[in-house]
């Protein structure tokens, strides 16, 4: 009888334990591996801007944004939304912006700031049904490689191609994702559906030669474009890059021959 009783509350005890550890909430830090770019503040509130550099660069920028108030109490129920504007001379454009859902959303760059030309974010935030606002200037700085494309296709629509991954290239077969968009006016930017975006990398100071198993990206579920990218050597790669539309008929970008060493269009790695 003891022996049974001590093996039911052995018995009782781990199976207590373990579902603890199941039922335990997993707590996630979402500025993990995030430094802060910038704070922009008002009256009443102070909107932190992080980002994995700590700074905005021309091309994708990944942000999460954070609203505290003055006193610095994070403010977990805002309802965000953002309009990024580049400032030059005689006239004003934007770019690129996605919806901010969970703090989280991303802009895409065209250009770096300057002394006489530069960027402003306007935050547009609701908390408890009561609207603010705030607006100031950002560093945009220029990326160091080629992360970023804005061009007119074959079809007289000017498109934004910007490259997401990797960050960290590798000697294998990468994950690669883009993100595309046209242009509609100076302030309206929208995600382009359907198409497909064909690379092919190449060492320029190898030979100009390439690598297997590469895949053109396509569009996923949530919007992004996919595919692998295969690095061989570490070194710099240029990324060529043609746009073909869903007709299958290539607005932008030119093929890789023994005649032609590089598309008009493309990206740079270097690791």
């Amino acid at each position: 009888m003891n022996l049974l009783k001590s093996a039911f509350i052995v018995f009782a005890f781990s199976t207590f334990v373990s579902c603890t550890k199941k039922d335990d909430p997993v707590v996630s830090n979402d500025l993990d591996g995030l430094t802060l770019a910038t704070t922009l503040t008002n009256n009443t509130h102070k909107i932190a801007l992080y980002t994995a550099s700590g700074k905005f660069q021309t091309g994708y920028n990944a942000i999460y944004v954070q609203v505290k108030t003055t006193a610095g109490t994070v403010v977990n129920n805002a309802t965000i939304s953002w309009t990024p504007t580049m400032h030059m001379m005689g006239m004003t454009h934007s770019c690129p912006a996605s919806a901010i859902s969970k703090n989280k959303g991303y802009l895409v760059f065209q250009m770096a700031g300057t002394d006489d030309e530069y960027w402003t974010l306007t935050i547009n935030y609701t908390i408890d049904n009561i609207a603010y606002t705030v607006t100031d200037t950002i560093a945009v700085s220029e990326s160091s490689k080629r992360v970023v494309e804005t061009f007119t296709g074959s079809d007289n629509n000017t498109y934004i191609l910007a490259l997401v991954n990797p960050t960290t290239p590798a000697v294998a077969v990468n994950d690669i994702s883009m993100v595309l968009y046209k242009m509609e006016s100076m302030t309206s930017f929208v995600i382009v559906d359907g198409y497909t975006i064909k690379i092919d990398p190449r060492m320029t100071s190898m030979g100009n030669h390439t690598s297997p198993n590469n895949v053109n990206l396509t569009q996923g579920t949530d919007k992004m474009y996919y595919g692998k990218l295969s690095l061989t050597m570490t070194g710099y790669w240029k990324i060529n890059l043609q746009l073909q539309d869903a007709s299958e008929t290539i607005v932008k970008g030119e093929a890789v021959t023994d005649t032609n060493e590089g598309s008009s269009i493309y990206f740079e790695l270097e690791f």
